[in-house]
């Protein structure tokens, strides 16, 4: 049974909460932080509740906020739900920051936080099961790419499929992607794969020295050119070239590269000494080809040269879950490069999951290696990875006159109809998504008048 610890000074809310939670967690309790730390550290819950008040200090955050640190330093992927008062927002705040999953009001509503400690059990039990999916080494993370959604399947696949023949393979995608490293895993695959790998980017080299690079150049070719030197072509002989960027490539530079790539042949700038050379073509871009195809920037034919298979890489926006994924992978890399230990907060995990990423995977890596770095506790939050996103305020309900027994069940009634809203009437799901059986949600329904 999952393992549930109630941090909290007064005896009568442990007793109502264990009472409450008893049948569906084992619940552990504690009236002061050290009898909690000395239970967390023997029993090792998934999730706490935790008042910021405790003794010898009730009246302050002190102790609350000790044993909050302490829990995290212990275990940083613990879920701890802090109970605070409604005039303590800045110390909910705070909690927050430190790495407290959420924040509920005092008084607590018990199917009200049973909600809220069943999505942290739901959350605790996803990475525990990402955590030894990870740990896992297969084929794909031992070509450094990691991901988990159907289009990165897709690109797997494919990789597996076009690595052993010597087909020339074009790769396109947005900048950031990872297209660089689909085409070193081609080549590890292959059966190249202990002859060189040879990458050239043909968007950084000027017009006027590219040709000497891909081709090489004889002595005397040009101003400076002393000796004869290879090309870039020719030092992949018997392995793979890869040419980044190759919608940048000039124009008449792609004649060459098509004579190359129907022939084996190449001719050095200044020579004319045919000279063959056996080296598998790999390309990439991030342009639309077929436009620049339609305004005469790319010719057609040498398009069909070097696609004749095209991998798509899908951009992170796209890739759903993997962006948590590829998120803890770099966490984990930084914090052993940095001999640090941190952890994602709820908030920045909010962060990553709706932020749009036009950098892509390159820009993921570049926000968590700075937010590792700059990070001062041991949670990062959204400041870290530079957002200015903040958690939602502790929610302070309008009193309206109404007697607390009147707010909760108001409060207790729009819940049950917006849950029977959502799972469009279906009780069964409703009374899952609250966290109560479907007999006590009929009950609820029924105290409250709730028709079906």
């Amino acid at each position: 049974m999952k393992k549930l610890l109630i941090v909290d000074d007064n005896e009568d809310i442990r007793q109502q909460l264990k009472w409450g939670l008893t049948q569906e967690y084992q619940v552990l309790l504690a009236g002061d932080a050290h009898e909690a730390l000395s239970l967390f550290r023997n029993e090792h819950p998934a999730v706490v509740i935790l008042d910021l008040g405790l003794p010898p200090y009730p009246d302050s955050s002190v102790e609350g906020f000790r044993c909050l640190d302490e829990m995290l330093g212990l275990n940083p992927v613990t879920k701890v739900i802090m109970l605070t008062g409604n005039n303590e927002r800045e110390n909910a705040l705070k909690a927050m920051r430190m790495g407290a999953f959420d924040f509920y009001a005092k008084p607590p509503v018990l199917t009200e936080l049973k909600v809220m400690i069943g999505r942290a059990f739901h959350i605790a039990t996803l990475e525990e099961q990402n955590s030894s999916i990870s740990s896992g080494a297969e084929p794909e993370e031992q070509w450094g790419m990691v991901g988990r959604c159907a289009e990165m399947q897709a690109v797997y696949t494919t990789i597996r499929k076009v690595a052993p023949s010597n087909a020339p393979i074009l790769i396109t995608g947005e900048s950031g992607t990872g297209k660089e490293l689909v085409a070193a895993a081609i080549h590890e695959a292959s059966q190249r794969r202990k002859g060189p790998l040879v990458a050239i980017n043909c968007g950084a080299i000027p017009e006027n020295l590219l040709e000497s690079e891909l081709f090489g150049h004889e002595k005397g070719a040009f101003t400076g050119a002393h000796t004869a030197v290879r090309g870039k072509l020719q030092f992949a002989h018997k392995g793979t070239l890869f040419l980044d960027e190759i919608g940048e490539l000039p124009v008449n530079l792609q004649v060459k590269l098509l004579r190359f790539l129907q022939e084996g042949l190449i001719q050095r700038v200044g020579g004319r000494e045919e000279i063959p050379v056996d080296a598998r073509t790999t390309c990439a871009t991030n342009i639309d080809i077929q436009k620049a195809i339609e305004e005469g920037r790319f010719r057609e034919d040498l398009y069909y040269r070097i696609g004749v298979v095209t991998i798509k890489l899908p951009p992170l926006r796209e890739r759903g879950d993997d962006v948590l994924l590829l998120a803890d992978n770099f966490l984990r890399l930084y914090c052993k490069e940095n001999k640090k230990k941190v952890r994602l907060s709820p908030a920045a995990i909010a962060f990553l999951k709706r932020h749009d990423w036009p950098g892509n995977v390159r820009e993921l890596k570049n926000r968590i290696q700075r937010a590792v770095i700059m990070c001062d506790g041991t949670s990062i939050g959204p400041l870290d990875l530079g957002c200015d996103f903040e958690p939602p305020p502790v929610p302070v309900p309008a009193n309206d006159g109404l007697s607390l027994r009147e707010a909760r069940e108001r409060m207790e009634r729009e819940m049950i109809l917006n849950a029977i809203e959502r799972q469009s009437g279906n009780i069964l799901k409703a009374a899952e998504e609250l966290g109560v059986s479907r007999p006590t949600l009929y009950d609820l329904m029924k105290k409250l008048s709730i028709h079906q």
